[in-house]
């Protein structure tokens, strides 16, 4: 089956003022996207995610290589593709004196949507993202996060067989952040859509992405699911026991999801690939040794120690 992404030694740069020289934004990205999947590209600020989707949503053109996606040539057939595929950008811009329901049916009639079928599908948007309190407020009068979800929105008007979110949960509230998150689940669960998100948000990767791939200064430096990538480079939540009487003798490298420990004297250091779901376990099988653990600490892992981690 062909990939419903497959981008090779895709190559961006960009010119930093008239007389300044240009700056390499993407060197030589090659991913592959199968379809019906959720893939994650995470990365800082300026890593060069956007540009990355972008180029994949015919927004942009690449300096070099090539990228195919739904079987068709993002430059050459991009009027053909664009049909096809949808993007919601952090950063929301909108026709600013239109309404929420006004700004919907406008991009519908873009898709070639009308009549009752456009009414109907703008009457889905606005109940699937609540956004019927805002259906005749203006966009300029929306909050941040009332933007965003308009965003959403508009990225479902045309039915989309792949769907790009750049950052979609970026200024939500974490109840809309979750309501976006299940949402984008069941859209590939039930509907098999393949979708490609950006995001500096590791937890919201661990939750949505079947794989990821890190991107840092325009680099593509690894990829895989997360438990791969944490096993791999031994990184985890960062989990410490401490002990009135002492460590026991245990043997903590079999305990549910340890990664590594460090004995110290009163306490030993655990990594753990997903804390918040050992934990209970850990604390089960370490309450039947003698010695009674009298603090738990808990860290969890960030990016910027996978970064770390990859890049040095």
């Amino acid at each position: 089956m062909e990939p419903a992404i497959f981008a090779e030694a895709i190559s961006k740069s960009f010119k930093t003022g008239f007389f300044g020289p240009r700056k390499q934004v993407l060197q030589e990205v090659n991913l592959e996207v199968a379809p019906g999947a959720i893939f994650g590209i995470l990365g800082p600020n300026g890593a060069g995610k956007t540009t990355f989707i972008s180029i994949l949503a015919t927004l942009l053109r690449p300096d070099a290589g090539q990228a195919r996606v739904l079987g068709l040539d993002a430059v050459k057939d991009a009027g053909r593709l664009r049909e096809r595929v949808n993007l919601a950008a952090s950063g929301a811009h909108f026709l600013w004196c239109l309404t929420v329901e006004e700004n919907l049916k406008f991009y519908g009639r873009l898709y070639g949507l009308g009549g009752q079928a456009l009414a109907t599908k703008v009457g889905e948007l606005l109940d699937l993202f609540d956004l019927q309190p805002q259906r005749r407020v203006t966009f300029e009068r929306l909050s941040t996060g009332l933007k965003q979800r308009l965003a959403l929105a508009k990225a479902l008007i045309n039915t989309p067989e792949l769907l790009f979110l750049d950052e979609p949960t970026t200024g939500l509230d974490p109840e809309m952040a979750r309501h976006i998150r299940e949402e984008i689940l069941r859209l590939n669960r039930e509907t098999g859509l393949t979708i490609l998100l950006t995001t500096h948000n590791l937890r919201e990767a661990e939750m949505l992405c079947g794989e990821v791939a890190f991107l840092k200064e325009g680099r593509l430096l690894a990829r895989g699911t997360m438990p791969q990538l944490q096993e791999r480079l031994g990184l985890g939540d960062r989990l410490s026991l401490f002990f009135r009487d002492g460590v026991p003798d245990l043997d903590f490298a079999r305990l549910p999801g340890v990664l590594t420990y460090n004995l110290q004297e009163q306490r030993v250091d655990l990594r753990v690939d997903r804390a918040e779901e050992r934990l209970a376990a850990i604390l089960e099988a370490v309450s039947r040794s003698a010695s009674r653990v009298v603090q738990v600490r808990l860290r969890e892992v960030d990016l910027a120690e996978i970064y770390h981690e990859i890049t040095h």
